[in-house]
């Protein structure tokens, strides 16, 4: 299944992702990549499921996932687009930032621990991609 306005394909092999993953990692790498550049509007949730041959919820839940992540921005009735780079990812880690120094001040734990502990995590993160 494509997508010719987005260019977007949906494996139903076995093994691959679930469509509303495979849909919402192409939709992400798009707009990170610049493919798909701030403020261009998507398709309608119904459309894009037609167009693909999904479920309208299974690109309902990718369109939720996108939005949570920052990647793209629901306008009312005006349409969902894609969210200015970065604006969103850089909110959100902000306050996991926060989130993280509040708590682990209340744990007890110096900066120098802090800071050591949030590396570790990073490093181990980053490593297994």
């Amino acid at each position: 299944m494509t997508s010719t306005n987005l260019k977007i394909t949906i494996s139903g092999a076995t093994g691959s992702a679930a469509p509303y993953e495979q849909l919402r990692a192409q939709i992400a790498d798009r707009a990170r990549s610049g493919r798909l550049p701030a403020g261009f509007k998507l398709p309608t949730v119904r459309g894009l499921a037609e167009e693909l041959g999904l479920a309208a919820n299974t690109v309902a839940k990718a369109y939720r996932a996108l939005e949570a992540d920052g990647v793209i921005e629901t306008r009312g009735r005006n349409g969902t687009f894609v969210a200015a780079a970065g604006e969103g990812a850089s909110r959100e880690a902000a306050a996991a930032a926060q989130a993280y120094a509040e708590r682990v001040h209340r744990l007890g734990l110096t900066e120098p621990e802090a800071l050591a502990a949030a590396t570790t995590a990073l490093r181990a993160r980053y490593a297994a991609n």
